[in-house]
């Protein structure tokens, strides 16, 4: 049978293959700590597992609109009022079965064959493959640690040619957890919206924030109200699984998309966004600062765990400010990214990322680690990667 062009091209997603191997590691009685992947250990709030409960018992779960309840779009509108000062009209939230929905329905909006879309270099692969997918050609350009593994407005200008359709980027940032500050953020828009460009802003860890207030980093919408925003249940209220997410979109691309969703996967899970309806509440807000506030802990562990001795051979180039990850420079061991995630995996039973996943720009001299996973889990990790490092300055 032959396969299509795209299926052939399309590369691994290393994070999730090495969760595999793990999983098989696993199979045969062995103990291995997962690092390599964006998953908040935590799960869904307390509320939202009780509602999901009741909702188990309720034969009437027909299909929603295809742009979601509008209850729960009202809700996520009320989210940004209260979280931004923001007046969002709720017509302009669309919940998608994911934000890899949101994403894959505003490719399909906006992207034509051969449009060139600006994205930073290391960033989220899955966001370069829905480009592909809709015959757009990624314009990557190659960030480094004096920009904070971010684009900004001087990138931008640097790299934008005629052909330049659209410009993704997110903030804070798979696989660095590094943010674009609002005055650069908002450079940029402004850049590519007088080119006559698109934006999409990822958002999805913008409320796993590490600073002390528990007021978020402004979002795009405070300054480019036409930008498309995509968000998701799965970090900041820990519902990976449940596949849930939402994009907001200008008033004028609103039948737009909800055609494609119709047409794509009809609805996001009416289970899923009844029980989601207890996100917004006073209690399950307070548990997820609460989580937020766990994972800065668990990044201090990480940051800690780095000054000492026995990983001197690794650094961390920018501290995150956002998100679960950081990104590790490994290039003083002599391994590559893959080489290094394989031993560690098989040799230390700890599962990691390599950069290869995230792009080209010294991909192999990274890795990702998540610190998602709980605290014991955490430093047991750290442990073994200390070891098995130590073990390499040996060999």
């Amino acid at each position: 049978m032959k396969y299509s062009k795209r299926s052939q091209e399309i590369s691994p997603f290393y994070a999730m293959a090495f969760g595999e191997q793990a999983a098989k590691l696993e199979s045969k009685g062995m103990h291995v700590v997962k690092l390599n992947l964006g998953e908040p250990d935590f799960g869904a709030p307390p509320g939202v597992l009780g509602a999901m409960a009741s909702l188990a018992n309720n034969q009437a779960l027909p299909y929603t609109s295809a742009l979601g309840l509008p209850e729960l779009r009202a809700a996520i509108a009320e989210f940004y009022g209260n979280t931004q000062q923001i007046d969002l009209d709720s017509r302009r939230v669309v919940v998608t079965a994911g934000a890899s929905a949101a994403l894959l329905l505003l490719s399909a909006a906006l992207v034509n064959s051969n449009d060139r879309v600006i994205m930073g270099d290391p960033c989220y692969p899955c966001n370069q493959h829905f480009i592909t997918a809709f015959g757009g050609k990624i314009q990557s350009v190659p960030t480094s640690s004096n920009t904070g593994f971010q684009l900004n407005a001087s990138l931008l200008s640097q790299y934008w040619n005629s052909d330049t359709k659209g410009l993704m980027l997110a903030t804070p940032s798979n696989p660095t957890g590094t943010s674009v500050g609002a005055v650069e953020l908002k450079a940029m828009c402004e850049y590519a919206r007088e080119k006559g460009a698109w934006r999409i802003i990822d958002e999805i860890y913008l409320n796993l924030h590490h600073q002390d207030t528990e007021q978020p980093p402004t979002t795009a919408l405070k300054f480019d109200n036409d930008a498309f925003i995509v968000n998701s249940f799965s970090k900041y209220f820990g519902m990976t699984g449940w596949r849930l997410g939402w994009c907001i979109v200008p008033t004028e691309a609103i039948s737009v998309v909800e055609k494609l969703a119709q047409n794509y996967y009809i609805c996001p899970s009416t289970v899923a966004q009844k029980a989601a309806l207890q996100c917004f509440t006073k209690d399950s807000i307070a548990v997820c600062e609460s989580r937020r506030k766990v994972f800065v802990e668990r990044k201090n562990q990480v940051v800690t765990a780095f000054d000492g001795g026995e990983l001197k051979d690794l650094s961390i180039p920018v501290m995150p400010d956002g998100a679960f990850y950081v990104y590790i420079d490994i290039k003083k061991t002599g391994l590559s990214a893959m080489t290094f995630c394989e031993r560690a995996l098989h040799e230390a039973h700890v599962a990691l990322t390599p950069g290869n996943d995230f792009g080209r720009q010294q991909a192999d001299q990274f890795i990702r680690l998540s610190f998602a996973t709980s605290e014991s889990e955490l430093g047991q990790g750290l442990h073994r990667l200390k070891q098995f490092v130590k073990g390499l300055a040996h060999n």
